[in-house]
């Protein structure tokens, strides 16, 4: 970095690359080096683009996986070239963000010349942090350097009860911008190195840590607890339109109820994307209650929802609707007809409510479905206004097993942010319960079907990052 024996070129590459692997292979060890390269040329636009088209494409490789989209009803020659074009818009997307950033600075150093370095630092931290926070609320962002962290740091991941995902995307960003300048003085003068810097840094890093880890130690008290039994169908998205696997689903999920009822437990929960719209309980069904996900219809409207279908109701009571809706997978912008064809395998779905706080058995609760496991604010707004657990349902299938990690790494971090217990129930995986100190049990082998029976505790103490998050809105 600092003696340029590596063009800038190369460090957007190498840096682009090594932060694409992060949330998968190393967490803060590959995303530092990769967030130090970048400060080595931050204010080079084209580069600091490169940088981001790459960290993108790499980290959202598992995108390609929607190839083939034939049972989409996607034209066979049509469909990698699709897959590919998605992935490479997201990557685009993250490009156009990191010339912003990069001029950004280029503008503050001529706004603020006089300005510390450290000082200029922070601010440009603060402002990638705040650009996670707004984008993850949006359709347009699954994971960034704060979800990265887990489940490589926990320690450090601790802090986030406090500030957040933010915050740690502040601390990793002003971390790598130390590393880099003891690279650039070293590389100029050896005996340049500060030794009052390196405590700083040292310091910090070991400040950081330990507070975290502190933070860990001491999660919310127990207030109650709820008996559950997840399902985990493991049914290939790419079948389960097929007539063979629509017929065997009723049997496949009375088989599950009644082993539920053997384990005398308060409901059974499968997840996203397994009840077509309109299903109906069969009857002779064991007596155990269901919350699954599902489609519900409302004036003229097509959700996706949480369900409760309770032994003695005819129809399900919605709990939820998603509200942060997949582009193109969910949400179709307005396009002629022609050119929707074959774009969503369940049509144009639209948005329910903001808030994820839902009741059932007369304990509130904050639900995520999906994709809105990227969106802590909204959980953690959830759990300041009475959520004592989180439930995420999901249905990953056909993507890899590298979107099953960092889905398990979000809701880590979920579950440490808002000091809550929560449990993953997933079509294909993950299906876990993640504590409020963000210890993983997992319940399931990925791919396999199964069911098991988890006991969550309810907790009521709010966080501090939770109580941020109320008093922002």
């Amino acid at each position: 970095m600092g003696d340029l024996r590596l063009s800038a070129g190369w460090r957007a590459v190498f840096g682009g690359v090594l932060a694409g692997l992060a949330p998968s292979l190393g967490g803060p060890l590959l995303m530092l080096p990769a967030l130090a390269l970048l400060w080595s040329f931050a204010e080079r636009t084209r580069w600091s683009a490169v940088w981001g088209l790459l960290a993108v494409l790499v980290s959202h490789a598992w995108l390609l996986s929607l190839h083939p989209l034939t049972w989409m009803g996607v034209p066979a020659l049509l469909s990698l070239p699709l897959a590919i074009s998605l992935w490479l818009i997201c990557g685009v997307c993250a490009a156009a963000l990191l010339a912003l950033w990069s001029m950004l600075l280029q503008r503050c150093r001529r706004w603020f010349p006089r300005s510390a370095p450290w000082l200029l630092a922070a601010v440009l931290a603060l402002i990638w942090a705040w650009a996670e926070l707004v984008l993850s609320g949006s359709p347009l962002f699954w994971i960034g350097v704060g979800g990265s962290t887990l489940p490589w740091d926990l320690p450090l991941a601790g802090l986030s009860r406090w500030f957040g995902s933010g915050g740690l995307v502040v601390v990793q960003l002003m971390w790598a911008w130390w590393i880099c300048g003891l690279v650039e003085r070293r590389g100029i003068d050896r005996r340049a190195v500060n030794r009052r810097g390196l405590w700083i840094g040292f310091g910090s890093l070991l400040l950081a840590h330990g507070l975290g880890a502190v933070i860990l130690a001491t999660a919310p008290p127990v207030t109650g607890a709820l008996s559950m039994a997840v399902w985990q169908p493991a049914v290939p998205t790419r079948k389960k339109l097929d007539l063979d696997q629509q017929r065997q689903l009723p049997q496949a999920l009375l088989a599950a109820l009644q082993e539920a009822k053997g384990e005398q437990v308060d409901a059974l929960v499968a997840p996203e994307g397994v009840l077509p719209s309109r299903w109906r309980m069969p009857q002779g069904a064991p007596s155990v209650p269901l919350i699954s996900g599902g489609f519900r219809w409302v004036q003229g409207q097509q959700r996706s929802s949480l369900l409760l279908f309770s032994p003695d109701s005819e129809r399900p009571e919605p709990l939820l609707d998603k509200h942060r809706l997949v582009p193109i997978g969910e949400w179709i912008p307005p396009l002629p007809g022609g050119f929707t064809a074959g774009l969503s395998a369940v049509g144009g779905l639209h948005p329910g409510d903001e808030s994820r706080l839902f009741s059932v058995f007369d304990s509130p609760a904050a639900g995520a479905i999906c994709y809105e496991i990227a969106d802590g604010r909204s959980l953690a707004l959830a759990a300041a206004e009475g959520a004592d657990w989180l439930l995420s349902i999901a249905n990953l299938d056909p993507y890899p097993s590298q979107l099953q990690q960092q889905f398990l790494a979000l809701a880590q971090l979920r579950a440490i942010e808002s000091g809550r217990d929560l449990l993953s129930v997933a079509n294909t995986g993950p299906t876990a319960l993640i504590s409020a100190d963000g210890h993983v049990n997992r319940l399931l082998p990925p791919m396999e079907v199964g069911v098991a029976t988890v006991t969550i505790q309810r907790r009521e103490t709010m966080s501090f990052y939770s109580w941020l998050v109320s008093q922002s809105r």
